[in-house]
């Protein structure tokens, strides 16, 4: 079978985040398969139009506002493929009316309130009619997303079909879980993109009140982006210099010693597809603490492999912090549960069965049963 990812980003972007890592390892593995598999993505300063990695052909063109017409020219020259992935980011493809074959759409987030963080007042609001409008233009298709959350999102939206298949987790568990008793300092950790949708600075926040509160702590953040050096700037207005330290973007192995050192993750996204670096903590013994907020709430199960916290704010993620320190038996537990349960989101777990799907989506039947599917969904979902 000849497959087609869609995707504004490819792995070698220097935009490339988590989403591109998980269909990376999606799409190598229907190569490994035996199948052809193409990834087109947008063009970059510096770029070359195409290369080969892990068998997968890679192919770029086009950039801001006219990539779509770059893969339909590029597509129209190609041998007929079976199934095309349309990947969202906000904005899609429009594959299911040029491509002329079976699509899914794939989708790890709904933006919603991140398009205002980007683009406040009224292009915000103009990103959130059209990511709307693009889900109900998109009805009939397919979608396939990571979380619970997402899913019930899309049905909101009036989309008719949603697969949910978790993302799988590069990071193995450890072999077996040493004890990491909760003396000080009380080692907070933050692996993220540092975008402004990512809230770094609410566990920066979280940490000044924590040491107001008599908590020795620190903080490492973990990850490079636009908000570095205003974070920086912030933590030195703060007195913080002496309790963060910022790493820059880490080689994995790197990031999963800074992971299985910490005693807990913090995590105060806007929003997420799934919130992977939950399930990597995990896989190093250590549970999150995080916003109540898609994705994160599908990762993290309160209060069983880590807590989710009942506001939006750095109080409240210092005050369930400092509640944690009086009660190091659930936090033992807690640790655990969340390390048995990295081993279910396991590539060796996942993969076979969204490639399996994956492969069903591509023969002539699914589309017919598909389109049965659709005829037996109420309106809206």
């Amino acid at each position: 079978m000849r497959f087609l990812m869609l995707n504004w980003r490819d792995p070698e972007n220097p935009e490339a985040g988590g989403a591109e890592r998980v269909s990376l390892a999606f799409m190598r593995a229907l190569r490994e398969r035996g199948h052809e598999v193409f990834w087109f993505s947008n063009a970059f300063p510096g770029a070359a139009p195409r290369y080969e990695r892990d068998g997968i052909q890679f192919v770029r063109g086009g950039g801001k506002g006219t990539s779509i017409w770059a893969a339909w020219r590029w597509y129209r020259r190609q041998p007929g493929f079976d199934l095309v992935i349309d990947q969202h980011h906000g904005i899609p493809w429009y594959a299911p009316w040029w491509s002329g074959t079976r699509c899914i759409a794939y989708i790890h987030e709904v933006l919603g309130p991140i398009w205002q963080v980007f683009y406040p007042g009224l292009l915000g609001r103009i990103g959130q009619w059209q990511e709307r409008w693009t889900h109900w233009l998109y009805r009939n298709v397919p979608f396939w997303v990571p979380s619970d959350s997402t899913r019930r999102a899309l049905l909101a939206h009036g989309v008719r079909q949603v697969v949910v298949w978790p993302n799988g987790c590069d990071t193995v568990p450890l072999a077996t879980l040493d004890p990491k008793p909760l003396t000080p300092p009380i080692r907070l950790v933050v692996v993220s993109r540092l975008a402004p949708n990512k809230r770094v600075d609410h566990a920066v926040r979280a940490l000044q009140l924590l040491v107001q509160a008599g908590v020795p702590a620190e903080l490492t953040v973990v990850g490079g982006g636009a908000e570095e050096m205003r974070l920086k700037q912030l933590v030195q207005d703060l007195g913080l210099s002496p309790r963060v330290r910022f790493t820059g973007p880490l080689p994995e192995s790197a990031k999963n010693e800074e992971l299985r050192r910490a005693h807990f993750l913090l995590h105060a996204s806007v929003r997420e597809g799934w919130g992977l670096n939950v399930i990597e903590a995990n896989a190093m013994g250590t549970p999150a603490v995080v916003y109540p907020v898609a994705g994160l709430v599908d990762s993290t199960v309160h209060g069983q492999t880590g807590w989710i916290v009942s506001r939006e704010t750095p109080e409240a993620l210092a005050e369930m912090v400092r509640s944690l320190l009086h009660q190091p038996d659930w936090y033992a537990a807690c640790r655990e549960r969340a390390w048995r349960r990295a081993h279910e989101f396991q590539w060796s777990v996942v993969l076979p069965k969204v490639c399996d799907w994956l492969e069903a989506q591509a023969r002539p039947a699914a589309a017919v049963a598909n389109r049965i599917h659709e005829t037996k969904q109420p309106a809206g979902g």
